[in-house]
């Protein structure tokens, strides 16, 4: 009988696959949406499932978005697992995104920044309208603005002292892709979370600092989007290559401390990093980085995004989904045990003398 339940499963499990390769193609009388399509006119998407699939592919997170119907968690689940197959070749080199070669560059507490403010391809200004008529009857051909270098917004503040010294360089940073995450945490295995942690919950999560569920009161220092290149040092060279480029956005919040006993009233940082074009999710990572250090620069722990273990333990949407739907699996043996402690209870509840 074993065997017969087995052997059913399988052919249910075999039909649900075909059927869902069906839906996925859809009306067959429509062309059929491929992996460029989606890596050229969805490049939003493709960044949000390569930051939390934690790996910078296009290619691959556009793939990963037509076999997930558009389910991005899904893709991101899918491109986080192919990650796993790849071999560790050497570590890269530091990013220097004071180099980046800028698209997108704006700071909310300087009105004339030297290197100017350079809005670049955004919504933000755009009227949240749908647009009903997207026929363009001339072939349009995409051109990519780039930039030089500009200085860091940040580094007017801290050239008067008023803001907090960058940190120290780590010689050897952790790797949560690699070693478990263990509490306490430090801060480079904090922002290596955060950076593939699910948009909307760090989303919340930040807006609930502004709120008032943290002690905070954030500025954008700078926001920036552009290409940084990515250099290796091969052992056997001894110097730094350049191996590629990729796109990334980055994100210094300014926020205002009072002092303390070993600090003097001066802002300190939030910091976020994400692969792609990607403005809210580093805002937000920039939020919460700032507030899980309240413990580090002597303030109160009141709110949730204080938490460090609270907020890392629940930010990776690969490993929630993966908990919330195992409910979906048979769960017959612990329901029938539920459900025999549950009808003892009512049985003795309804006992004659169950009020004595």
């Amino acid at each position: 009988m074993a065997y017969v339940a087995v052997k059913g499963g399988e052919a249910a499990i075999t039909a649900a696959h075909e059927w869902l390769a069906r839906v996925r193609r859809g009306d067959p009388s429509l062309p059929r949406i491929d992996a460029g399509q989606i890596e050229a006119q969805l490049g939003r998407a493709v960044d949000r499932v390569m930051a939390e699939g934690s790996l910078y592919d296009r290619q691959l997170a556009a793939l990963a978005i037509v076999q997930a119907q558009g389910d991005l968690i899904e893709a991101a689940f899918l491109l986080r697992a192919y990650r796993t197959t790849l071999p560790r070749l050497i570590d890269a080199d530091p990013l220097d995104t004071g180099a980046m070669r800028l698209h997108r560059r704006i700071s909310a507490i300087f009105k004339d920044l030297p290197g100017g403010q350079r809005l670049g391809p955004t919504t933000d200004y755009t009227h949240r309208l749908l647009d009903f008529d997207r026929a363009e009857p001339n072939p349009v051909i995409l051109t990519t603005r780039r930039s030089d270098p500009a200085p860091r917004a940040t580094d007017l503040l801290g050239a008067e002292a008023l803001l907090e010294a960058d940190p120290a360089g780590i010689d050897a940073p952790g790797d949560i892709t690699m070693d478990p995450l263990d509490f306490p945490a430090p801060r480079d295995l904090r922002l290596q979370a955060l950076a593939r942690g699910d948009e909307g919950f760090l989303l919340a999560l930040g807006y609930s600092t502004q709120r008032g569920y943290g002690h905070t009161h954030p500025f954008v220092g700078e926001l920036r989007v552009g290409e940084v290149a990515v250099s290796i040092t091969p052992p056997e060279l001894g110097f730094s290559i350049e191996i590629g480029d990729i796109t990334i956005t980055e994100c210094q919040m300014v926020n205002q401390f009072a002092g303390s006993r070993t600090a003097p009233p001066q802002f300190t940082r939030g910091y976020g990093l994400c692969f792609g074009h990607a403005d809210r999710r580093a805002i937000a990572m920039a939020l919460v980085d700032r507030a899980m250090r309240a413990d580090e620069l002597g303030e109160d722990i009141k709110a949730p995004a204080q938490n460090p273990e609270f907020v890392l333990s629940h930010c990776d949407n690969i490993e929630a989904t993966g908990f919330l739907e195992h409910l979906k699996l048979p769960h017959h043996v612990d329901f029938q045990s539920e459900l025999e402690t549950i009808r003892a209870m009512r049985r003795d509840a309804e006992a004659p003398d169950a009020g004595v």
